[in-house]
């Protein structure tokens, strides 16, 4: 193997999702092998940074355990110089496996453990700056109605500041709403956050939160409430619970809905979803604790906008299901291909991407995931029973096509476990 260079650093992204063989695949291919058979050490010691993020969304406890028994081995990777970044909340089986790894070989940095007036002066540094920057853009686009020069004056950022210790995603979320131009003058979305501040039973994600959800019914009567809370918990209900991102055009494909109606929703959701202006580029979450609020089982009767994460499974495992018995979006040969014996390597990935587009992809893959997490049961004559006896080998052959044929025995570990035999 060639030197890997004197000042080379390189970053290694692992899916914290995929199965304990492949990890172990993945990290002989990736670090042990490469590295241990280096013949040649550099003067000066490259690095390896491996980045791992959000350890704890990894779904089993086993794999948490793979993971962190092989990053323990890492440890003896020589002669470049490795380091291991991996951030995570504290859950137990994460400080288990950290606590069988000698003392030496890792150091912690709990955030919560941080003094508080660093945390004050990061966030007071950071909403200083952000509102220069929006007084400065909204100035520009208003000439004649510029936001003073003291906006939004020390006491407002104090106030602030106190109100996000800990949660910096509370001050990144403020300011991305304040500054969003389709909301109107900065000083009345501020003042709509500083509401708040007076609300003492109200939780820090309330807080983070309430203030830019609340401001959807503004001014809306109460069929209009109605119909906006019933699209908004459709659409971003889905986006929370989707294993893997999807466009704006896949996501409306998959629910059936027009858009433009996604859009439509969307466009006021700035401040906390990540809107790509490539409408083929996947809609993501800015933080985690934005599904966490609207999932919140204590927010059940209390708050429009929750969530009921197990119906939201039950209604996408019944789209995916739906979308894929279709006529004509599943069949066999799908992809016309001259014999059974093609490879898959012969087939041209642009013919794959056409007749099975990314909302069918997603459909194949994740449905019986959403039908597992919805609790629900397969009885005979369902929607799930009348699938697989018309789709069954179609959906074999799709998941093939898109390489995925490995998960396929899990998922039918899952589908009979689901199964109620009379």
């Amino acid at each position: 193997m060639p030197s890997l260079g004197p000042s080379i650093a390189k970053a290694i992204s692992f899916d914290p999702l995929i199965p304990e063989k492949a990890l172990n695949e993945q990290f002989e291919k990736l670090i042990r092998q490469p590295l241990f058979t280096m013949t040649y050490a550099p003067r000066q010691a490259s690095t390896l940074i491996i980045v791992i993020d959000a350890l704890d969304e990894c779904e089993k406890e086993k794999d948490i355990r793979e993971i962190l028994r092989l990053l323990a081995k890492a440890k003896d990777v020589k002669p470049v110089c490795l380091r291991i970044f991996v951030t995570s909340r504290p859950e137990l089986p994460i400080r288990l496996g950290f606590a069988e790894i000698s003392g030496d070989t890792h150091q912690d940095l709990v955030l919560h453990e941080i003094p508080r007036a660093d945390i004050e002066h990061d966030i007071s540094t950071y909403l200083r700056h952000e509102f220069m920057s929006i007084r400065t853009e909204y100035s520009r686009r208003s000439p004649q109605h510029p936001l003073s020069a003291d906006w939004p004056g020390d006491g407002n950022i104090q106030t602030l500041v106190k109100m996000a210790v800990p949660l910096f995603i509370f001050a990144a979320t403020v300011c991305r709403f304040v500054a969003d131009p389709i909301k109107g003058n900065p000083k009345k979305r501020l003042s709509a956050i500083l509401e708040y501040q007076t609300a003492s039973q109200a939780s820090k994600l309330d807080r983070t939160y309430l203030p830019i959800l609340d401001q959807l019914l503004v001014d809306q009567d109460e069929a209009e409430k109605e119909e906006l809370v019933r699209e908004f918990r459709e659409i971003v209900g889905t986006i929370i619970v989707l294993v893997d991102p999807l466009s704006t055009i896949s996501l409306a494909r998959l629910l059936d809905i027009e858009e433009e109606d996604v859009n439509g929703r969307l466009d006021l959701l700035h401040s906390v979803l990540s809107i790509p202006t490539n409408e083929n580029a996947p809609v993501r979450l800015l933080h985690l604790s934005f599904r966490d609020f609207l999932l919140d089982p204590q927010k059940r009767g209390r708050s429009p906008f929750w969530v009921d994460e197990r119906k939201t499974h039950k209604r996408m495992a019944g789209k995916c299901l739906e979308l894929m018995s279709r006529p004509g979006r599943l069949g066999k040969n799908l992809c016309s291909l001259q014999g059974p014996g093609t490879q898959r390597t012969e087939v041209d990935k642009r013919v794959i991407d056409e007749r099975l587009p990314a909302h069918v992809q997603y459909a194949c893959r994740y449905w019986v995931h959403h039908l597992e997490q919805s609790k629900g049961h397969i009885r005979d004559g369902d929607q799930v029973h009348l699938f697989l006896q018309k789709h069954l080998l179609h959906w074999l052959e799709a998941m093939s096509l898109m390489q995925k044929t490995s998960e396929i025995v899990a998922l039918f570990g899952i589908l009979q476990s689901l199964a109620s035999v009379s």
